[in-house]
């Protein structure tokens, strides 16, 4: 009896434990399925911009919108430390570190200080510090060249993603940079977190402190693009509202200098991304990395660009960068773009190797991808993804790591996890707080699809019944959303079953509704606004050169016009005029297009 009940226990125990887990990785899948398709529209996105230039009544009028802004409309090229002095004043009033250059431990020490306990760094010294900064990456080159013979071991961390309490534990458990405590940081230092300018400023001080010690490679989220998508323009904006368009405008130009990839030992390849059949470490290593600042400054270069060579030259250093920047590993031999992401390849074990013999190397560590356990190791040991952010999705949601690399070159991995709230919390109870975060996710990015879906769904409801077979709605599901996620199994969290076994589509939006600050506007353009909401945002700010949040009735008309037209939306255009006359509130012919736009997002209606 005794035995018996053992295993009856056994055996619900391990029941129980596989539906955790089952619940733990499909809420994490349909994360990392929003998030590529999110990376999808950035494509999209550049091709508009490739499609405005085209289609504009007066390109030249608005071509400057979209390239690179020079270094002199925000920051002069030779303005001195010492001239940040005379026009930045910094008042008694402020309690926050006061740098001094060259930069020495005691500063780095104080900010660290100040960071953690949530003071901003002046202005002026963000300045100075990016100046700083720019000159010394200046002078590195693209692949930057290390020695394990120098020191004991050289410690490898990948994205940060703005999660300032995931580095501070890491110098905390494996100490500060300095001479005998070598670094490289892989890239993807910013967006998503809300401490993107603070990761920024301590590692911007180490490089100055220790240029030799500690090094930064350039991740795909060092582009002014992916930073007005994912928060950072908005951060800095925020934290520096007089001085943020300077701040942004040099930080644009740091981030085009930041080395491409590290080698150690002439062994080991570290870069963000990936590589692909195509990849050639001797061009990367001499082209003007500078040059290709982010997607939109190409695509307006290339759309410009009348002589074929130079044309040809400029877009396969383009291609090259964004295979490194972007690129995944996967199991089968070959390499296949990458739809997901929407730009970069899925590079096989058989294009590792190639590479691997071409160059001598014995082992390729990238990061870029959100792993649960902070890494993974793949291609027969040789490809090693490592990722620094913990909690990434979701509190809970997944280990940060970072690698240690002895002389011989043995890979040893820390694991960690910043911890507020789930240590009080037993793993039902994280893992139930990940689904949730997951599935309101999902439900608003089904919501955003309704018309799509209704009418996906209407094609198997021959009868009009509202009511389709599990197989039918799963098929429709997934033929609007592309998202590739076991809809079968998360039918019961997103839809309800008749006694029949029959499948209510409806019953997808009943909790759900669109926020709307006109109530007259016709649903269908309700339903556009809210699901190119970010899209429109990225434009609207771009457009916004002074950052005032501010754009004409004009612009937006315009805009909207030509995005609708390179979408083949449907919209008529006495809707928008409508809708946008009713939102200039003081009538001065300009609206605040954030606080517009922010109207239009789903709202659960159980909130």
């Amino acid at each position: 009896t005794v035995i018996r009940a053992a295993i009856l226990i056994q055996n619900w125990y391990r029941l129980t434990m596989a539906r955790i887990e089952m619940r733990r990785r499909y809420s994490l899948s349909i994360f990392q399925s929003i998030e590529y398709a999110d990376e999808q529209d950035q494509l999209q996105l550049s091709n508009f911009f490739t499609f405005m230039l085209d289609h504009c009544t007066n390109p030249d009028a608005v071509s400057h919108i979209f390239t690179s802004p020079s270094v002199s409309q925000g920051v002069d090229e030779g303005l001195y430390l010492t001239e940040f002095e005379k026009k930045i004043d910094v008042p008694d009033s402020y309690y926050g570190p006061r740098l001094s250059f060259p930069l020495t431990v005691e500063d780095a020490n104080a900010l660290l200080h100040a960071f953690r306990n949530e003071q901003l760094l002046h202005a002026r010294y963000v300045l100075q510090l990016l100046c700083e900064t720019r000159r010394v990456l200046k002078e590195m080159p693209n692949i930057t060249h290390l020695s394990t013979s120098y020191s004991k071991e050289i410690t490898v961390c990948g994205d940060l993603h703005g999660n300032l309490d995931d580095l501070l534990l890491i110098f905390y458990k494996n100490g500060l940079p300095s001479e005998q405590n070598r670094y490289v940081f892989n890239g993807d230092f910013v967006d998503r977190g809300k401490n993107s300018m603070e990761i920024l400023i301590i590692l911007f001080a180490f490089l100055l402190i220790y240029p030799n010690d500690l090094h930064l490679n350039r991740g795909n989220h060092e582009d002014y693009i992916m930073n007005l998508r994912y928060g950072f323009t908005k951060e800095v904006s925020k934290k520096y509202k007089d001085h943020g368009k300077q701040i942004l405008c040099l930080l644009r130009d740091v981030f085009s200098w930041l080395p491409l990839a590290t080698i150690i030992d002439s062994k080991v390849l570290i870069l963000h991304g990936g590589i692909s059949d195509t990849t050639d470490l001797d061009f990367l290593n001499a082209l003007e990395r500078n040059k290709v600042r982010d997607r939109i400054h190409v695509e307006v270069i290339f759309s410009s660009l009348k002589n074929l060579a130079i044309l040809m030259l400029r877009s396969i250093c383009y291609l090259q960068i964004l295979d490194i920047l972007w690129s995944d590993p996967r199991s089968q031999n070959g390499c296949t773009p990458n739809k997901c992401r929407g730009g970069g390849c899925y590079f096989g074990p058989d294009v590792t190797a190639k590479l691997f013999e071409k160059y001598n190397l014995k082992m390729l560590i990238r990061s870029h991808e959100f792993k649960p356990e902070g890494y993974e190791i793949s291609h027969d040991g040789k490809v090693i993804t490592i990722f620094s952010a913990s909690n990434y999705y979701e509190e809970g949601s997944n280990r940060g790591a970072y690698i240690k690399l002895n002389p011989e070159l043995i890979p040893r991995f820390v694991q960690y996890r910043v911890s507020k709230y789930t240590r009080r919390q037993n793993l039902r109870e994280r893992v139930g707080t990940i689904e949730s975060s997951a599935l309101k996710s999902l439900r608003e990015k089904i919501y955003a699809h309704r018309s799509e879906l209704t009418s996906a769904f209407a094609q198997y409801d021959l009868n009009g019944t509202g009511k389709i077979s599990v197989n039918d709605w799963v098929a429709a599901m997934e033929s609007v959303l592309q998202l590739d996620l076991p809809w079968r199994m998360l039918r019961s969290q997103l839809a309800q079953m008749n006694p029949d076994g029959e499948v209510d589509f409806m019953s997808c939006f009943y909790d759900l509704k669109i926020g709307q600050p006109v109530k007259e506007v016709q649903p269908a353009l309700v339903e556009t606004l809210c699901r190119y909401r970010k899209d429109l945002e990225i434009i609207f700010n771009i457009i916004d050169k002074d950052h005032s949040g501010l754009i004409s009735l004009e612009e937006f008309g315009q805009t909207w016009k030509l995005f609708t037209s390179h979408l083949g939306i449907d919209v008529h255009d006495e809707s928008i005029d409508k809708l946008v006359l009713s939102i200039d509130y003081n009538k001065d012919g300009h609206i605040d297009f954030n606080e517009f736009l922010e109207a239009f997002h789903v709202v659960h209606r159980l909130e």
